[in-house]
């Protein structure tokens, strides 16, 4: 690590975000002697630090709370002397090396790699009460907490592929699924639709939309508002999951890396490595397919053994 004045710093691996992706890349980075530096951002951590009770990544047999998950991860990247700084990334400049990317607005940091891990964020629809039950109740991914409502009725609101997927998937294991559809026509594929309305134990309710998640301390009921009718009902359910997208957190990126129709980085297939040679993506930032927290780490895996590889081909290592 060097400096180049007061305000600059030179190093060999900078590290955006702090889910699974990113503490993985910094123990095989910090591994490799790359010295890397981890920039958490604002939501240290990642989606998982609100997340309750995870019981499906490898090596917690009992479970594990979401946040000391990420605390184990976190202490385990420290462990190998990864430098975990707090911070947010406000700009980037990847037109040449070393990359420039700047902290906190004012802190200049030249990477001769850098690793984006920062993830991507559930949308939500508002509501006062899906924040507060956010965690006891209501989840925007049904892979991770569908199991915790066995035999029980829930609803998922949505249109789309994702939302179509989370309520197939949940039919297999809950008594009874609200698809609430607050269009009057589904915007999932032929196949999704044909899929969930040949469910017996889905119920789709077109053209409405949610009101209140009901309860005090874990989700009750949900009440809901008929858009045609413009009458107003309660469904009684224990499990509310919104299914209406994510959104990457790719916007100091745009017109630096090549992103899809919804702003997730393009990886060459099977690597990390983005258009920029040096520049890696790992996790649900590149990943709107699985969005796993195992799928993430693995990948920050890949991209801490990419920006190796690109250092050793260049004599940076």
């Amino acid at each position: 690590m060097s400096t180049t004045d007061s305000s600059t710093e030179h190093i060999k691996c900078l590290i955006i975000g702090s889910g699974p992706a990113a503490y993985t890349a910094a123990i095989y980075a910090a591994r490799a002697d790359l010295k890397p530096v981890i920039i958490q951002g604002m939501q240290p951590g990642g989606q998982l630090t609100i997340t309750t009770e995870v019981e499906n990544y490898p090596g917690y047999p009992d479970g594990v709370q979401g946040p000391q998950m990420m605390r184990d991860f976190e202490a385990q990247a420290k462990r190998f002397n990864t430098d975990v700084r707090w911070g947010y990334v406000s700009s980037v400049d990847f037109s040449s090396a070393p990359y420039k990317v700047v902290v906190d607005e004012e802190k200049i940091i030249l990477a001769d790699t850098v690793i984006i891990c920062t993830g991507a964020s559930a949308k939500w629809l508002g509501l006062e009460s899906e924040q507060r039950l956010n965690g006891f109740g209501v989840s925007a991914c049904a892979t991770c907490d569908g199991y915790f409502f066995r035999q029980q009725v829930v609803a998922v609101v949505g249109g789309g592929d994702t939302a179509a997927e989370e309520a197939s998937y949940l039919s297999k294991l809950c008594k009874k699924v609200y698809l609430i559809v607050r269009r009057g026509e589904m915007r999932a594929s032929k196949a999704m639709q044909h899929r969930v309305s040949h469910t017996e134990n889905i119920e789709i309710l077109y053209n409405t939309e949610p009101k209140e998640v009901l309860g005090e301390k874990t989700v009750e009921g949900l009440r809901i508002l008929d858009r045609i009718s413009n009458e107003e009902r309660t469904l009684e359910l224990t499990g509310f999951f919104v299914a209406i997208g994510h959104q990457p957190n790719t916007d100091i990126f745009k017109g630096q890396l090549d992103l899809d129709e919804n702003g997730y980085i393009l990886t060459k297939p099977g690597s990390t490595l983005t258009k920029i040679p040096g520049v890696f993506a790992a996790g649900d930032v590149q990943d709107h397919i699985y969005r796993q927290a195992v799928t993430a780490a693995g990948s920050g895996c890949m991209a801490a053994i990419d920006a190796e590889r690109y250092l050793a081909a260049a004599g940076l290592h």
